[in-house]
């Protein structure tokens, strides 16, 4: 059991998720003020991808990436700023040529998915573990080890906190391979990510697998998808875990009903308290994570850092 949690906000996401909840945050000041409201709400983190705002698509503009945490910076609010690394990996053969990058392809090296990291200095920023197909077509998401540890590398060296994101056991294993390697600064930090085609499934038996493989001294949190995003957060904070929830992996409150990620961030929250445990606040997530680029940063002095 957890009794003193973090919750993390992915407030966005890049999936295609505007048909369906019109919502969803999508230009640099909706995406910030959604980090804002969900901070205020409640959430120690916020995890953040960007959208490009003519088409609403998932981007890797640095521009943008910066635009959204100067945004937050600026606003005064105190959240921990997790900022999504997986971009660019996406690779979607060609039917007439499957050697070939066919439509929908964006697959570049490890320095240029590490481009707004570099530029940004996040206190933290996600690695995605392992090779995987993603969804129902044809596209598969493409991180090979020597890819891997470059970015793992580079992030060490900017002093920035990876997390971890493992959608299966034999990421884990290469994760602690790399942590093993002195490339992953101790105490290491996962996402177990259930739920998303075609990773694990988001079951109690499957987080309790994944989550029994990690460090001991691992801090983790773990998210489902849709409907069960609040089941799953339950169970983790049961095991020992820490929660995400937010709109890049669930669009509704309750059935029929859409939601917003403060919405998401406060329904969690009621559920942790139910369970007899508390959130913690940024600066306790900071000194419990140890992410070491905070001691480059300039935070206002009227709040709590």
């Amino acid at each position: 059991m957890n009794n003193e949690v973090i919750v993390t906000c992915a407030v966005t996401g890049a999936g295609d998720t505007l048909g369906k909840h019109p919502e969803v945050p999508v230009t640099p000041e909706q995406i910030s003020n959604a980090a804002i409201a969900a901070a205020k709400a409640g959430a120690s983190v916020a995890h953040i991808h960007v959208r490009d705002p003519e088409t609403g698509l998932g981007s890797r503009d640095v521009n943008l990436f910066k635009e959204v945490v100067e945004r937050i910076r600026d606003s005064e609010t105190d959240v921990v700023i997790n900022l999504t690394a997986g971009m660019g990996g996406d690779w979607v053969p060609s039917e007439e040529n499957p050697s070939m990058p066919g439509p929908g392809t964006d697959m570049i090296g490890p320095e240029e998915r590490l481009a707004h990291v570099k530029e940004i200095h996040p206190e933290i920023c996600s690695l995605d573990c392992g090779t995987m197909n993603f969804g129902n077509g044809n596209e598969i998401y493409i991180s090979p080890p020597g890819y891997l540890r470059e970015m793992a590398s580079m992030i060490q060296e900017w002093g920035v906190k990876p997390e971890l994101e493992v959608f299966e056991l034999g990421q884990i294993r290469f994760a602690k391979q790399m942590i093993k390697e002195g490339l992953i600064n101790e105490p290491p930090m996962f996402q177990i990510c259930l739920g998303i085609p075609w990773g694990a499934e988001q079951t109690v038996d499957s987080m309790k697998v994944m989550k029994d493989e990690l460090p001991t001294n691992a801090s983790w949190a773990s998210f489902g998808i849709g409907r069960m995003q609040m089941p799953m957060a339950a169970a983790a904070v049961a095991m020992g875990g820490n929660v995400r929830v937010g709109l890049e992996d669930n669009l509704y409150l309750e059935k029929g009903v859409l939601a917003s990620n403060d919405q998401l961030v406060t329904r969690v929250i009621e559920i942790i308290q139910r369970m007899g445990s508390r959130v913690l606040s940024p600066k306790e997530t900071r000194d419990k994570l140890k992410p070491v680029s905070y001691t480059h940063l300039t935070l206002p002095t009227n709040r709590e850092v």
